[in-house]
Parts: C-alpha cells; structure tokens; sequence
C-alpha cells in the first residue's frame, strides 16, 4: 500500500506480516491465496503526517515464488480516500 502522503513517524502498531516500507508504504505479506478464493482480512491504521482533506492510496500486488495471474490486470487498484471520519474496506 502506497499513500500519496507521507505516513507520520509515530504509527499504531502494524499488523503481524506487515512492515513500513520508506516514507509513504507499507508492505503486507498475505501468504498463499486459493484459487478464486478469498484472503484473509487485514486491519491496518495508519497516521499521515499535517491533515490532508483526501489522499490517494495505490494497492500493488506482487508476485513471489513463481505464481502467476493471468488477469494482471487486478493486480494494481488506485482509491482515492478522503477525510470524512469514515473507515474504508478494500
């Protein structure tokens, strides 16, 4: 998950598997997905730093250990996330 914002240097705690990754990323590992199965949820808080009015956060899928998707097409997703005190779920 990349912000369009740099995250804040005080975090909540991150989820077990996941990890900041620089000035605007966390990385979450997943492990192996079924086929046309469903994952297992991920609850991730994060702070940014000022008080932005909307964001961006790009969601990249990467690939490891010779699994492939033929629909690489599902692998990147773009939100655009603004600050209306509301919870998102993607």
């Amino acid at each position: 998950l990349r912000w369009s914002e740099p995250l804040a240097d005080e975090q909540p705690q991150l989820p077990a598997g996941c990890a900041r990754s620089g000035g605007q990323a966390v990385l979450c590992r997943t492990g192996a997905l079924a086929v046309d199965g469903v994952g297992e949820r991920i609850d991730l808080r994060v702070r940014l730093e000022g008080a932005p009015s909307e964001v961006v956060v790009d969601l990249d899928t990467v690939w490891s250990g010779g699994a492939l998707d033929r629909n690489r097409l599902n692998d990147r997703q773009r939100v655009l996330v603004l600050d209306t005190g509301d919870e998102y779920h993607f």
